[in-house]
């Protein structure tokens, strides 16, 4: 499969058709593929509120999973009262406090591209005293910028495209596998290795007991046994380019990720955020409620 000539494999390439808005930000599902079974009716009438994880997560105090640790840990109160089980549904999050602090409105969603830099841990401390992303945030980020979460994790040697958001919810949209939204990487490896081997990846691949689903990947140019390879997946499991591309014999020397669903890194330089519009963001978000209610 032949492509176009691409830039040098130093930058990232910028093809016209992954400008934000020029291409979808999700694969359609295939035609014909089964519908989930419609739920249950429930008795009575339907529940009022939220589960404070869902209500601190959408306020961008940190996601779901976070939240339920916090409330282990004793830091989230209601009236002062602390709380003992994330079970609690509210309407509000009036009253409530975390770390003794009173929770603020939900913000509008806002959503930042960072173009992460090899050596950071995607993470917000790190026990070991490693750089964190928020080390470099404090300077990428405009003032005022609201608590933003990363969607999903880049690998501490793995640089590229990661996306920020003050929204918990969302971020968990953008992470789950069921919403089929596209991550592209390119990575240079040594090895030898045909374009062959690589389109039988598009049927899936179980390494070390683990499966992972369709990808797509092209080798883009080769010298010797150094190659550049693109690849396009969806689920987004823990290592998967690394442990896809080690299981075809290939030592990964490099991972870039260049593209998250309809963002693309571009040019953006490293260590660098920019904050994506109002208007893409909530055009982006009803293109999800369309594809889920598919």
């Amino acid at each position: 499969m032949n492509k176009p000539p691409r830039q040098p494999p130093g930058k990232p390439p910028v093809p016209n058709d992954r400008r934000p808005g020029k291409r979808p930000p999700f694969r359609r599902k295939p035609t014909g593929a089964p519908k989930p079974p419609a739920k249950p009716a429930q008795d009575g009438p339907p529940r009022e509120g939220d589960r404070i994880a869902k209500l601190l997560a959408r306020a961008g105090i940190a996601s779901r999973r976070e939240v339920e640790r916090m409330i282990a840990d004793g830091r989230i109160a209601i009236d002062g009262e602390v709380l003992d089980t994330p079970a609690t549904v509210l309407t509000s999050l009036r009253g409530v406090t975390v770390d003794g602090k009173p929770v603020g409105a939900p913000e509008p969603t806002r959503l930042f591209l960072f173009h992460k830099p090899a050596g950071l841990l995607t993470a917000e401390r790190d026990p070991k005293g490693r750089p964190t992303i928020y080390t470099a945030l404090r300077n990428a980020l405009p003032q005022g910028t609201p608590r933003v979460m990363p969607v999903g994790r880049l690998d501490y040697n793995t640089e590229g495209l990661l996306l920020l958001t003050n929204d918990g919810e969302f971020k968990r949209a953008l992470e789950l596998p069921s919403s089929g939204i596209p991550r592209t990487y390119r990575a240079k490896a040594m090895g030898k290795v045909g374009q062959n081997d690589l389109e039988a990846l598009f049927e899936g691949i179980t390494v070390d007991g683990v499966h992972y689903g369709q990808i797509e990947a092209n080798l883009e140019r080769r010298n010797g046994l150094q190659n550049w390879i693109e690849m396009t997946l969806t689920e987004g499991k823990n290592r998967e380019v690394r442990n896809v591309l080690e299981h075809l014999g290939l030592q990964v020397s490099r991972l870039l990720r260049i593209a998250y669903g309809p963002f693309v890194l571009a040019d953006l330089p490293r260590g660098a955020a920019v904050e994506v519009p109002q208007v893409e963001v909530e055009r982006f978000r009803k293109a999800m409620k369309r594809e889920a209610a598919r």
